[in-house]
């Protein structure tokens, strides 16, 4: 009689660490593209602006997949998914570390951002097999991790990189994602006890088109004529209306939108995308900041190594922000948190603004917004939560990340695009003024956040049925 329980405590802690090394599998997938950009632009003959789609793709790919695989990870084959998304994880690092074409490295990047959706399905997966006060801990950690792990990975990146070549980076991400496959087949449970859904899939065509033509547009708006893009812009903001619509329509919608009519929801919702905006602005400037020759008037002339090191601040902050914050938000609630975590984005920013002449000063600034990093997207899924129904966890989650992946594609897209727009022609390198525009841009998208986060309603307490204990089921 006393083995059922020691059996049930073993999966248990033993799920906890493969939910987080998924999570650090969607860190690889991140980590493996900003750092990279100028690598892959002069390895592959490309332009700056060109090999920073190598990031966006995968953020891109990423904000279709995600709602899909959370809408497909509510029902009874959520293991079968992630196992799926691994698979295909796998595959695409493989292809990009293959010595083809630039087209086929954005084909694997493209693949492997279908990875980006396994961290709703893990916290999905702990809010239904873990119990109180660990669920929401590991939910909150979750969070924190897929970002956290990316200032993580940039270093580790950039020396593999260094050391061998960029496609041994791919490599590496290779072994990283076929470790999860086997782990998460070993310990993830079952969710056969789950009702079945059915799956979007003109909800999924549409998100992705408009998505895709917007993210197109605001990259290529220094190349296209005024007429094409507005045409561009035009139809993807027609394919959005009509997403909507058949969101609103079907039975079965690839996201809920109707969770989005509650205030906590939809602020938490918008708060995460303008956040994500910023968040990838800041990245993606002091990645090629620091890369930047100082034989034009400012940058470092530093190696991907140390553009890897610069964003390091930023994970250990994160974390230890988000650890000091912990009981700040049960305390207080999450929504005093959020604006907080905004305003330390702010200030981030503000400094990369005025105070970049030194690398000391990078680290510090990487190092503030970690810890608004920490604050912010460890206060996000907590809001989320509270107020929808546990059926809806899943898919409320994945749109919150859908979100969060669109800000950190377009954040990526715009950084390259004012940074394009400063600088003259036949140079590789934008001006030292593009930087200051892109970080007060990001000021300005920041302080949109803060005070959206700041206009939460008072936390609501939701009760829930008590659950009883069940022992995971392994298939």
């Amino acid at each position: 009689m006393t083995s059922t329980p020691r059996h049930a405590a073993t999966d248990t802690r033993a799920l906890v660490p493969v939910l987080i090394y998924l999570g650090l599998v969607v860190a690889v997938v991140s980590s493996l593209g900003a750092p990279l950009v100028p690598t892959i632009a002069a390895a592959t003959h490309v332009s700056l602006t060109a090999a920073q789609w190598s990031l966006t793709i995968s953020l891109l790919v990423g904000a279709v997949a995600t709602p899909a695989m959370g809408r497909l990870g509510d029902g009874p084959r959520r293991r079968e998914v992630v196992l799926t998304a691994l698979v295909v994880v796998t595959a695409g690092c493989v292809l990009a570390a293959l010595p083809l074409s630039f087209g086929w490295l954005l084909a694997g990047r493209g693949l492997m951002g279908v990875g980006l959706g396994l961290t709703p399905l893990a916290m999905g997966t702990a809010r239904d097999v873990l119990q109180g006060e660990r669920s929401r801990s590991t939910v909150a950690m979750l969070s924190i991790t897929t970002v956290a792990g990316v200032g993580l990975g940039y270093p580790l990146t950039g020396v593999i990189a260094e050391v061998a070549s960029f496609r041994a980076a791919f490599w590496a991400g290779a072994v990283v994602a076929f470790a999860a496959l086997v782990s998460a087949a070993l310990v993830l449970p079952s969710s056969r006890h789950r009702p079945s859904t059915r799956l979007d899939v003109v909800g999924a065509v549409l998100l992705g088109a408009a998505v895709a033509g917007l993210l197109l547009a605001l990259s290529e708006v220094e190349s296209w004529s005024t007429v094409r893009l507005a045409v561009v812009v035009a139809v993807s903001v027609v394919l959005l209306v009509l997403w909507v619509g058949q969101e609103l329509r079907v039975e079965h919608p690839l996201v809920d939108l109707r969770l989005v009519r509650d205030r906590t929801v939809l602020a938490a919702d918008v708060t995460g995308l303008m956040a994500g905006v910023g968040m990838y602005v800041l990245m993606s400037m002091v990645i090629r900041y620091v890369q930047t020759p100082s034989s034009q008037g400012y940058g470092f002339g530093a190696s991907v190594v140390v553009a890897g090191f610069a964003l390091l601040p930023m994970s250990v902050a994160s974390v230890l922000s988000s650890r000091v914050m912990a009981p700040v938000s049960r305390r207080f609630g999450p929504q005093v948190v959020l604006p907080v975590g905004c305003l330390l984005f702010v200030a981030a920013e503000v400094l990369f603004a005025v105070a970049r002449g030194s690398l000391w000063q990078v680290f510090v600034v990487m190092a503030v917004a970690g810890l608004g990093v920490g604050s912010t997207f460890s206060a996000l899924p907590a809001l989320v939560v509270s107020a929808v129904p546990p059926a809806e966890t899943g898919s409320a989650m994945s749109f919150n990340q859908v979100l969060r992946y669109i800000g950190f594609s377009a954040g990526s897209a715009l950084s390259a695009t004012v940074l394009e727009a400063h600088t003259s022609g036949g140079s590789p390198f934008p001006s030292d003024r593009g930087y200051t525009v892109s970080a007060l841009l990001g000021v300005g998208l920041l302080l949109v956040a803060a005070v959206l986060a700041a206009l939460l309603p008072p936390r609501r307490t939701r009760v829930e049925p008590a659950r009883p204990a069940r022992v995971p089921a392994r298939v």
